[in-house]
């Protein structure tokens, strides 16, 4: 049995930027939750775009101490709209794309082409031309198909592109198997282990307009310990000592990717951005000095440890089941459509009633969410007052893989989206209605014409 929640507790919950009003409503950046449901709705991502820009300043303020120059690149497949991108175009950072719709979307908010990177296993000639013919500033090289096609595009076009070749380098992250990418079995990357990434260096070596900068390598996601980056330093560094002997490849830039993990329960303890950094500059200047390499410049690619404790989710709950000596069901207005991750890869979260943040807890139920499916469970479990229809419940550190991942399964319209700067709210993206389904439906009418 377990014992009665007390609001000291749901205290302990709160993320950063996060109060409770003399209403007991939960406030976010100053700015009340529960008139942000009543003003746009539920379901609805709420963003604090000032913790957003702190943790990037955070990332760079890390690694200030290098020797030499540091990138970091927001992976934007983590969250992407045109307002973020507009926002951070202001700020001395990168960014990461993984598609031509986020590099139009991109291009469009007037981020700088020539900070842009572009990531992808299974990149278009279009893509490519696309960002080669804006003039972006790296593309990360994926398999041998890219590269023939690179060779072709870069040809015609006569452009020059810099590229680093993603390594996959036998190095497995503590994580779940759908958000692990390091190891030798993945579908990203030139395997290591069999020569692959030798056979494209001297390619590369000969090639006219590909000029390659470096290389890459992601291990994982939602990491709680710096060993899997420095073993794949090192591992990565000895290589790279190999090669510049045998095929003059010069190391200038190190990615070493991102997956930083962050809090989504209470149980979850993240490790400062600066102890991943000091690793990180740690382990590539030990291995520089006992390879008497020079340096590289240090990129990571930061997404989730960026945005996802920044978003919160709201929801309106609406009914309720209770199976004696089993469970409490309560159902909200929202669930799958909107936060795929539960069901994905059984992602966990926590959240408090935005309405009556500090009343006691009195019950354990679990939040389902409404879409015709079994699975479509958000939380297991939760510890909460006694439930009313019409609460807020406030689901924490949904600022990653949110919305970038919402569909219209059961034709469920995908939430708004706001923002929250300097205490002030703004509509970031409007909520979907159900007329805009008509944008691409084709009538009988239509078809027969």
């Amino acid at each position: 049995m377990w014992d009665k929640m007390t609001s000291t507790d749901f205290n302990k919950r709160l993320m950063d930027g996060m109060t409770i009003s003399e209403e007991n409503h939960l406030k976010i950046n100053g700015v009340d939750t529960v008139a942000l449901a009543e003003k746009y709705g539920t379901p609805l991502y709420v963003y604090d775009i000032d913790l957003v820009l702190n943790k990037i300043r955070s990332f760079k303020d890390a690694f200030k101490c290098y020797e030499k120059k540091t990138q970091v690149a927001y992976a934007s497949k983590a969250f992407s709209s045109l307002a973020l991108y507009e926002r951070l175009a202001g700020e001395d950072v990168s960014l990461d794309v993984v598609s031509g719709g986020e590099l139009y979307l991109a291009l469009k908010a007037g981020f700088p082409a020539d900070r842009i990177h572009f990531h992808g296993n299974n990149k278009s000639s279009r893509e490519l031309r696309e960002a080669i013919a804006n003039g972006i500033g790296c593309i990360v090289l994926d398999n041998f198909i890219e590269l023939t096609m690179l060779e072709e595009i870069t040809e015609q076009l006569q452009k020059n592109i810099n590229v680093l070749i993603r390594v996959t380098p036998g190095i497995h992250a503590h994580t779940h198997d759908y958000i692990s990418t390091g190891q030798e079995d993945s579908k990203f990357g030139f395997d290591l282990a069999s020569g692959q990434v030798e056979k494209v260096i001297e390619r590369l070596m000969s090639s006219t307009y590909i000029n390659a900068i470096g290389l890459h390598a992601h291990i994982g996601s939602q990491i709680f310990e710096v060993s899997g980056y420095e073993a794949v330093i090192d591992k990565l560094m000895k290589k790279a000592d190999e090669w510049r002997s045998t095929y003059q490849f010069n190391l200038e830039v190190l990615n070493v990717g991102g997956g930083f993990g962050i809090r989504y329960v209470e149980n979850d303890a993240p490790l400062s951005l600066s102890v991943f950094a000091e690793a990180i500059m740690t382990a590539v200047k030990k291995s520089s000095n006992e390879l008497n390499l020079e340096l590289p410049e240090i990129w990571i690619e930061p997404g989730r440890s960026i945005v996802g404790e920044a978003g919160t989710t709201l929801y309106t709950v609406g009914t309720e089941k209770e199976i004696p000596e089993v469970r409490k069901y309560i159902s909200v207005d929202g669930g799958m459509a909107d936060n795929i991750r539960p069901a994905l890869y059984q992602a966990t979260y926590t959240g408090v009633l935005a309405n009556r943040v500090n009343d006691d807890s009195v019950e354990k139920v679990s939040v389902a969410g409404k879409a015709c499916e079994s699975g479509d469970m958000l939380i297991w479990d939760i510890e909460l007052p006694e439930i009313n229809q019409s609460d807020i419940l406030a689901v924490f550190s949904t600022g990653a893989y949110g919305y970038s991942m919402a569909s219209n399964y059961n034709r469920l319209p995908r939430p708004a989206v706001v923002f929250l700067e300097n205490g002030e709210d703004s509509l970031a993206i409007r909520r979907e209605t159900y007329d805009d389904y008509l944008n691409l439906e084709i009538s009988h009418a239509d078809r027969t014409k």
